[in-house]
């Protein structure tokens, strides 16, 4: 069975050229790995066909980088992935404190793939107190 009819396939994200000049297609665990991103970086509303859709990272900016805010960050991301990622399972979130700047958290996903029980990690950096 070809690697994009288990995983997936789509345009890259980010949004690039490939080597042909037509936009770069991702597949396989690059393609839910980007879509992960996506889910995380995503606000609510921003999709109009699909106004829900999104982690809401951004809804932190400017609250306290606090254990309870870390805390609130990793719900979320627990919350929007269950919601729109079927292809994986979810193993870990861990939200901490980003050493390179105290007014950010560096959010971990750990997770499996569904299709192969693979382990896969996506990092994103989530800015809070500016």
């Amino acid at each position: 069975m070809p690697r994009d009819t288990v995983f997936g396939s789509g345009i890259s994200f980010p949004m690039r050229l490939g080597p042909d000049g037509r936009v770069a297609v991702s597949e396989g665990p690059e393609n839910i790995r980007e879509a992960v991103r996506v889910i995380l970086l995503t606000e609510a509303g921003e999709r109009l066909q699909l106004p829900e859709f999104g982690g809401g990272a951004g809804r932190f900016l400017f609250e306290p980088n606090t254990v309870g805010t870390r805390r609130r960050v990793q719900e979320r991301i627990e919350e929007a992935l269950g919601r729109w990622e079927p292809r994986i399972a979810l193993q870990d979130v861990s939200v901490e404190e980003d050493p390179d700047d105290p007014q950010a958290a560096l959010a971990t996903v750990r997770y499996q793939l569904v299709a192969n029980r693979a382990a896969e990690q996506v990092s994103v950096r989530v800015q809070l107190a500016s």
